[in-house]
């Protein structure tokens, strides 16, 4: 079999409604996967015409993980599932994350949501000696002084990240995450919208060239596949150099 056919397996993707998490679903597909996508909005059709968003050939799952009890009533039909992508993300401009309601909401989706997929869906990876990939930022490793919130839930899902990744070797679960550099979506448009701010972060970018989510999408098939078979409680930076 070749390392990245992924025929026969089965992706749930969390946050897959547009965007990275999107790019990953469709690259999974391309591969042979079944794949699932969760988003906010109550159905696929509502995404129609969203920049980046895609959903032909994918299941849709309605999840708001604003709420933190959403995981409680949501069945997506999964009795295998192989890999778990979890993509969910928030962020508040505007210095909202300096008060502590909208820094608990942001910390909510970002990080304890990813801690609430990974038990929900545990026995299953584990039954399929599958993978955990969680999405997180290249904002994990330095100050965000607008957003305290962002950066603090990002790093706590790299060390997450290492934590589970231990924790569940043993099952049969290899947990590892990737942290994208700045990728144009709905939660970078402060910076991708403005031409000036956007022209000088290029210039922090080694590669010359903001990230693509099918450039996040190489690195999870590779962590998914059995390329990636002796790596456990990693984050990779995905940043052009950035991080550099």
């Amino acid at each position: 079999m070749h390392e990245f056919d992924f025929a026969g397996k089965s992706i749930l993707v969390v946050g897959g409604s547009s965007g990275i998490g999107n790019g990953i679903a469709h690259a999974f597909r391309a591969r042979g996967a079944e794949v699932c996508v969760t988003g906010t909005r109550a159905a696929a059709s509502n995404y129609d015409g969203v920049e980046g968003s895609d959903l032909a050939g994918l299941a849709y799952r309605q999840l708001d993980l604003a709420d933190p009890t959403a995981l409680d009533g949501f069945a997506p039909d999964l009795e295998v599932l192989d890999v778990l992508i979890a993509c969910q993300g928030a962020v508040r401009y505007g210095r909202e994350e300096f008060q502590v309601d909208a820094f608990r909401e942001v910390v909510e989706i970002n990080l304890m949501s990813v801690m609430a997929c990974a038990t929900r869906f545990r026995s299953l990876l584990a039954a399929s000696g599958g993978s955990l990939i969680a999405i997180s930022s290249i904002a994990a490793h330095a100050a965000r002084r607008g957003n305290p919130a962002y950066a603090s839930s990002k790093a706590g899902t790299v060390a997450l990240v290492r934590t589970l990744g231990a924790a569940w070797a043993a099952d049969g679960i290899r947990v590892n995450g990737i942290a994208p550099g700045l990728v144009p979506s709905k939660l970078t448009t402060i910076t991708t919208g403005n031409e000036e701010r956007l022209r000088r972060t290029l210039q922090g970018i080694p590669i010359g060239r903001l990230g693509t989510p099918d450039d996040m999408a190489g690195a999870a098939l590779f962590l998914a596949s059995p390329l990636a078979a002796y790596i456990v409680g990693q984050t990779i930076a995905v940043d052009g150099g950035k991080s550099l």
